[in-house]
């Protein structure tokens, strides 16, 4: 799911190496409070105009698993501007599911070269929850349960959050209603299905369905899709990529994560990276996921 928790504030307590964090709980009130239903604002869209802005740059980044020192990410280059859609492909164990992880500060890694820059701020200074409230959201391939938490209680949370950092008012729980129903035709739900606890008795395409429907909730700049497409049936794959699209803007984009061109299919990339042994070795089109398809990673050169 994504890096908002609803019945938890994610304080996190810093290691001596200050790009490696342990995840602390600690409660978490709810307090109702009354506030204007509207959606929430993209932080660059009064400055548009000319070229797209750089939204997400990564250079030469560096990682290992933070127990075991074993080294995972080698060298990572990447450009994200606003607008555009990026896949990441490659076989198992490439690095792929780790880059998406160290962009949200997961702390089982821990970055030991290179640099990110998100929206212009050095990514590595900040805690994983100011990750997220500053717009980096991350849909993970197995969404976990979480027992006792209504769904509408947990996008109301994380959406108070995001608000909170774009210094907006709280909205309480019926102004909150107003805006979140209206979002379930996105992903094609039933009413109910937010008074359901999260992810729990879920099956895999719900699951993931709920993990889009964080996605439309919080209306994040940059969404890491960490194989969307696992486990899901091809109307459950149609349903969520459409939801997908439709949240695309010229402010906001899109990193996937996927072995598969059917999902290239229905949500078109602007560009597709292949990764190999830590790093991406090979930059191109839609042509490259169509090669794949028919020859496999021995057609695509370097790999």
């Amino acid at each position: 799911m994504a890096l908002f928790a609803p019945s938890i504030s994610l304080r996190i307590s810093s290691s001596t190496s200050p790009q490696r964090r342990r995840f602390v709980q600690s409660r978490h009130t709810f307090t109702p409070r009354a506030a204007v239903a509207v959606e929430t604002p993209s932080s660059s869209g009064s400055d548009r105009g000319g070229a797209p802005k750089l939204l997400l740059e990564v250079k030469e980044l560096s990682a290992v698993i933070a127990e075991s020192k074993q080294p995972i990410l080698k060298g990572v280059n990447l450009t994200v501007h606003e607008g555009e859609v990026h896949a990441v492909m490659g076989k198992n164990g490439s690095g792929k599911s780790t880059f998406a992880k160290v962009l949200v500060g997961h702390p089982d890694y821990e970055v030991t070269g290179g640099s990110i820059t998100y929206k212009g701020q050095d990514l590595l200074e900040m805690e994983p929850e100011e990750r997220a409230v500053a717009g980096l959201f991350m849909s993970f391939q197995t969404p976990v349960a979480i027992p006792g938490v209504s769904n509408i209680d947990f996008l109301n949370m994380a959406y108070n959050a995001r608000r909170r950092k774009l210094g907006l008012p709280e909205l309480g729980p019926i102004e909150f209603y107003g805006y979140v129903a209206p979002k379930l035709e996105l992903v094609n739900m039933k009413i109910d299905f937010l008074n359901r606890k999260v992810n729990e008795g879920f099956s895999g395409g719900e699951r993931k369905r709920n993990e889009i429907l964080q996605l439309a909730v919080l209306g994040a700049d940059c969404a890491i899709l960490d194989e969307i497409d696992s486990g899901l049936d091809v109307d459950a794959l149609r349903d969520v990529a459409k939801a997908v699209s439709g949240l695309l803007t010229s402010t906001n984009s899109v990193l996937m994560i996927t072995h598969y061109l059917r999902l290239l299919e229905f949500i078109k990339p602007t560009y597709i990276h292949i990764m190999e042994n830590g790093k991406i070795v090979t930059t191109g089109d839609i042509s490259i996921a169509e090669t794949l398809e028919r020859e496999g990673y021995k057609a695509i050169s370097g790999i």
